[in-house]
Order: structure tokens, then C-alpha cells, then sequence
């Protein structure tokens, strides 16, 4: 490999994260994939269009992984829910790319076939033609406007979805945060939605909840709980912009223990989804410690 065609592999070295990442659900598994493209790509000949011709490699190597992922993530002790990563100004977090980002449409996306899945993310993310996508996945551009046409049905229109700024979101989770430590019922039940709704990832390995929690009442005594548990004495919180969005970071002994994604609606919390599998804490623990390594 030259120099050059080196260069051109690291400049879309952050492109192709970001596809694999919104395609697989897991950061690990995305840097896996984009490891895999340069070793085809270091081995390849030389190529007319790289951008083309590694985005295709990467989606294929994800529609792969997903097959075998679909089983494996039915065989999930409780829920499943993708991997969080800390975002900032770069790829991740273009605006045009934000909504496919957030944590709810990913979660979504799992409704999804994985062609389903690919369409929608090369549509949505990237802003790639109907006449392209077919190029990437191999099949006619027929076929892929109706994968597209389909996994919007199935997603829904996210844009309607994620109407609070930033700064409106980042304000009701402080509230939400300071509320639920402060054991402040009555704060608490104005700020959940009537049909809130509360999942939490254990991946088996710590405890968490194997089903859903379901209606305010609920989910209100689960954070008044919480509130009063004995370890959360000694945690630590802070707030942080996770897959676009601010979120609640728990952290334990200096560790991450916990990141909750509140999602809004019309100003309230209508659903939480709360990350407690260390497996799937890791990428955003490095992120931030790698950041605080840099940090001036």
C-alpha cells in the first residue's frame, strides 16, 4: 500500500465507523468492521472511486455480521440495547446525520431486516441515491426503494420524533437527574409522560431488569428507588452528550457504571433506556478517558 492510498483509506476511516456503527448498534464491533475494510483494502487493486468502493466493503462486511447478530441478540439475557457513545463536533454528530445517531432510532432500527437496515442508513446518514444504494447492496433500484420504503414504515419519520434542542433536553435531564436523588416524587411525576416506558440493559452480568417497565406509576418507583439506594451515596454523576443527545453517566469507584437516555416528548420523559452491561460501557469509558488524557 502506498502512501497515498493510505491516506485515502484514513480519510474515510471516519465515514466508515459511522455507517458500521449505525448498521451494527456496537462501536466495538464498528471498529472491527473497519479494520476488516483496510485489510481488504490493502490488498486490493488499485480502484476508480474509493469512497464507493469501501463503503460498499463496509456495508457488506455489516449486513454479515448483523445475520449472526440477529440470533445472538434473541438469545439476549433481557433487553437489548445498542452500545452508547460519547459524541462531540465531528462525523457522529453532522446535522444531517443526528437523527440516525440518536439512541431511539437505533433501537428502532432493530425492527429492521438487515437490507432493511442498510437502505435506510445509507438513505438517511449519507444522503445516497436510490440508483447507489442498489450499486452497494447488489440488487435493482426497484428493490431498493422498496427496502427503503419499507424500513420507513417500520421507523416512522425520527425528525417528528426528536423535536426539544439540546439545551431544552439537557435542561429537563438535570431536572429529571436532581429530582430522582432528591427522592422529589411530585417533580418526578410531572416530568414522565403517563405511558412512560423503562428498559435496562444488563447483558446478564449485572442486575437489571428482564422486562420492561410500563406507565408512570411504575417507572416512578423505580426512580424513587433508585434514589434511595445505598450505593448511589457514593456515585457520581454527570451529565454528557451520548449518540447526540445529553444523558445521565453514573459512575462508580472512579468507573462508568450507567448511562441513561432519556427520550422526550413534548417536553416530558417518555421513555428511559438505561445501559448497565460493562461489556457495552467500555467504548464510551475509553472515550473518556482518552479525552481526559487530552484534556489541557
Amino acid at each position: 500500500m502506498t502512501a497515498g492510498t493510505l491516506e485515502q483509506f484514513e480519510a474515510a476511516r471516519p465515514r466508515l465507523f459511522s455507517l458500521a456503527y449505525r448498521m451494527l448498534g456496537e462501536a466495538a464491533e464498528a471498529e472491527d468492521v473497519v479494520q476488516e475494510a483496510y485489510l481488504r483494502w490493502a490488498k486490493s487493486e488499485p480502484v476508480d472511486t474509493p469512497p464507493a468502493w469501501l463503503t460498499r466493503v463496509a456495508t457488506n462486511l455489516c449486513l454479515n455480521r448483523l445475520t449472526s447478530a440477529r440470533a445472538r441478540r434473541e438469545r439476549y439475557a433481557g433487553p437489548w440495547l445498542p452500545e452508547p457513545v460519547v459524541t462531540g463536533p465531528g462525523p457522529l454528530e453532522t446535522a444531517e446525520q443526528r437523527d440516525s445517531l440518536r439512541f431511539g432510532v437505533l433501537v428502532l432500527l432493530e425492527r429492521l431486516t438487515p437490507p432493511e437496515r442498510a437502505a435506510f442508513v445509507l438513505r438517511e446518514s449519507f444522503e445516497y441515491s436510490h440508483r447507489e444504494i442498489a450499486g452497494i447492496l447488489g440488487v435493482s433500484e426497484a428493490n431498493a426503494r422498496q427496502l427503503y420504503r419499507r424500513a420507513r414504515e417500520h421507523v416512522g419519520e425520527p425528525r417528528k420524533r426528536f423535536e426539544a434542542s439540546a439545551e431544552d433536553h439537557r435542561k429537563v435531564i438535570e431536572r429529571f437527574i436532581a429530582a430522582a436523588l432528591n427522592g422529589d416524587l411530585a417533580a418526578l411525576e410531572q416530568m414522565l409522560t403517563e405511558d412512560v416506558v423503562s428498559w435496562s440493559d444488563g447483558g446478564g452480568k449485572v442486575t437489571a431488569g428482564r422486562r420492561p417497565i410500563t406507565g408512570r406509576d411504575k417507572v416512578l418507583r423505580l426512580l424513587a428507588g433508585l434514589g434511595r439506594h445505598p450505593r448511589a451515596a457514593g456515585a457520581e454523576f454527570a451529565v454528557e452528550v451520548v449518540n447526540g443527545e445529553p444523558a445521565l453517566l453514573v459512575f462508580e469507584s472512579g468507573g462508568l457504571t450507567a448511562v441513561m437516555l432519556p427520550e422526550l416528548r413534548d417536553g416530558k420523559v417518555t421513555a428511559l433506556r438505561t445501559v448497565l452491561n460493562p461489556d457495552k460501557l467500555a467504548y464510551a469509558a475509553a472515550q473518556l478517558a482518552q479525552r481526559d488524557a487530552h484534556a489541557p
